[in-house]
């Protein structure tokens, strides 16, 4: 028997990018390699200033010649007014979709069942399981499926933070963050390889300077931890605040140099008042540096 997680997620939304030029349109503009995401799959991506700093971040997944964004709800508004503004003379619509069509995550073990929607792997991790974009009147019906474990959007948000996977709007702000500070690098979501995409060569000159020092970490304390956007230190010094909180477990983007710095020294690191431990996810290549370097 399937036992499977079933969540929806009413703090994402949904913008359709259909038309011909749909696919080379957003090639052109987002970190992603569109042309190379196959039918029935989902990529990863970002769209950045041209300063480089993620503006929103998403999942991207062709349906035929359109393509859903899964991305943070707050950020819909603002995306279809700047690819609208892009498009010039492409051959392309753009639209929030997010009043027809709701997002379900699925996790855990089993296969996806058959539901009354657009169902595929989540790229950013294995264990992220499944996204389903089902009909928004059906959305409650379709994440109680037989066998089904219903959980609420904490619950997901929990175990994308076990996972160490940030998102834009709950990990860190939009607008005020690189690729690499989340981690995009990491988990599929800047091609290198590709050509031209708002803000390359911001982003291409940090992963080829090897410039990148705030990363995503894993957070644990032996207490609750405090609110998201508390304010963490090393040795006294700020070096991020945290993200994604589900009682003594938490995401957190820091500096690494200054975190180990501070371990290094036997200093405490704090999250407001509270005592923590910082950890590296399972799954990404960046470790920790050999010493801190300098104050930027």
């Amino acid at each position: 028997m399937s036992s499977l997680h079933a969540a929806v997620l009413p703090g994402r939304a949904l913008v359709r990018v259909a038309g011909t030029d749909a696919r080379a349109f957003l090639d052109r503009l987002v970190t992603a390699d569109v042309e190379a995401i196959p039918e029935g799959g989902a990529g990863h991506g970002a769209l950045l200033s041209p300063q480089g700093k993620i503006l929103t971040d998403f999942l991207i997944v062709p349906m035929g010649a359109d393509h859903l964004l899964d991305l943070p709800a707050a950020a819909a508004a603002d995306l279809v007014k700047r690819l609208t503004l892009y498009k010039l003379r492409a051959a392309v619509t753009v639209a929030d979709v997010s009043d027809d069509l709701a997002v379900v995550a699925l996790w855990g073990d089993g296969a996806p069942p058959t539901m009354p929607g657009h169902v595929v792997a989540d790229p950013r991790h294995a264990a992220l399981g499944w996204r389903a974009y089902v009909p928004a009147s059906a959305a409650a019906a379709a994440a109680a499926f037989p066998g089904a474990l219903i959980e609420t959007a904490d619950a997901y948000a929990a175990h994308r933070a076990a996972l160490g996977i940030v998102e834009g709007g709950a990990d860190y702000a939009l607008g005020d963050a690189f690729p690499h500070d989340a981690a995009l690098d990491q988990n599929a979501g800047v091609a290198f390889d590709k050509g031209c995409f708002v803000g390359q060569e911001v982003v291409s000159r940090m992963q080829h300077r090897g410039t990148a020092r705030r990363r995503p970490v894993l957070v644990t304390a032996e207490s609750a931890l405090p609110a998201p956007g508390t304010e963490i230190t090393a040795a006294g010094r700020s070096i991020g605040a945290l993200g994604t909180v589900a009682g003594n477990e938490g995401l957190a983007i820091v500096r690494l140099d200054r975190a180990k710095a501070a371990r290094d020294a036997g200093a405490p690191v704090l999250a407001g008042a509270v005592a923590v431990t910082l950890a590296l996810p399972g799954h990404v290549r960046y470790g920790w540096p050999e010493s801190a370097d300098g104050d930027a």
